[in-house]
């Protein structure tokens, strides 16, 4: 099934964010757009390098008004351990969250069964608490951030304009399309 157009599961968990260990819950992600970041594990190879390519773009999403929480299956505490000694998770300011009992995980149903281990999966959350898109890529395969920026602009065009829709390789301030009757067969 599906979690397009699902509200997320309730939750509570541990995260690393600002040099502080703090709590998280689906409550803090109620009122704004929010971005669920799952990876398989902290000190691995593919990761930093999808987390540090967030990092370098957080202001931009900030200024979309988009929270990011990265997520994998390892503690805050390692979280914090990596975020001390790799220059590129040094970077980060969003928030890290550890999910060890797995809750998060699997309530996005992004765990790799048997493993314990978060698949490579982006969720955009609205401010709803709804999820609006989801994307999940094999082990080897990194996320980019600016086609990420795409998509979350191309969601919050729609959301605040009824009746249109975002074409393929929409940009902001490019046409949409208004679906009707009359447009059907002219594309």
């Amino acid at each position: 099934m599906s979690l397009i157009n699902t509200e997320i599961k309730p939750f509570t968990a541990q995260a690393f964010k600002d040099g502080k260990f703090v709590t998280v819950s689906d409550t803090d992600v109620k009122g704004k757009w929010s971005i669920f970041f799952f990876y398989p594990a902290d000190f691995t190879f593919v990761c930093p390098t999808e987390l540090e390519d967030l990092a370098d773009n957080y202001d931009t999403f900030q200024k979309l008004g988009v929270e990011i929480y990265s997520v994998s299956t390892d503690t805050h505490f390692s979280h914090k351990a990596w975020h001390d000694s790799s220059p590129a998770i040094g970077k980060i300011k969003y928030t890290m969250i550890g999910d060890p009992s797995g809750l998060v995980t699997n309530n996005f149903d992004i765990m790799r069964p048997g493993i314990g281990l978060a698949d490579r999966g982006t969720f955009l959350v609205d401010p709803q608490g709804v999820i609006q898109f989801l994307e999940v890529t094999a082990e080897g395969i990194g996320r980019n951030a600016a086609e990420l920026l795409r998509k979350v602009k191309a969601a919050q065009y729609v959301a605040s304009h009824p009746g249109e829709v975002c074409p393929a390789k929409w940009e902001e301030g490019e046409k949409t399309l208004a679906p009707s009757l009359d447009l059907v067969g002219k594309i």
